[in-house]
């Protein structure tokens, strides 16, 4: 019986072990408001398919508690980005800017559709040589005649 309330006991604490304090919000709502727009437009470095208001990662909270500092410091959203871009890179962003070193990431989709349907007309193309009419045999011929006549035969 001890055994048993002692387990009971333990599952009623053990959530409460793993429970994490709560993150602090910016005291003015209008700049936390400010903060999360551009969490939006900013890409988890750890999740990297979440925006960093959507991420749950701790890098993710990082970011988000250094985009409201840097915003109490007065930094417009133009400056905050800039500063995250030099310190993560272009990766930060949901949309990089077109630029030499990201035109394989905006026109690169596109290239490679464009060749695969060159390559796919190229490969109908060479399967439609390929494919020849040829006309039938006189064996054929006759064969073909004589089921024709059996079916018109039945038919009357």
């Amino acid at each position: 019986m001890r055994q048993l309330l002692i387990g009971m006991l333990l599952l009623l604490l053990l959530p409460g072990v793993y429970a994490k304090e709560a993150a602090p919000l910016a005291d003015d709502p209008v700049m936390e408001a400010r903060m999360l727009k551009l969490a939006e437009e900013l890409r988890c470095l750890v999740c990297q398919n979440q925006s960093l208001a959507d991420s749950h990662s701790d890098l993710a909270g990082d970011m988000r508690r250094e985009i409201r500092e840097l915003m109490q410091q007065g930094k417009t959203d133009k400056e905050v980005v800039d500063y995250l871009v030099n310190r993560y890179g272009d990766f930060v962003r949901y949309r990089p800017p077109v630029k030499p070193s990201t035109l394989l990431l905006w026109f690169g989709p596109f290239a490679l559709l464009a060749i695969g349907a060159g390559v796919l007309a190229y490969t109908l193309r060479q399967r439609g040589k390929q494919v020849t009419e040829r006309g039938l045999t006189e064996e054929e011929r006759r064969q073909v005649d004589a089921m024709l006549d059996r079916e018109d035969k039945k038919k009357t």
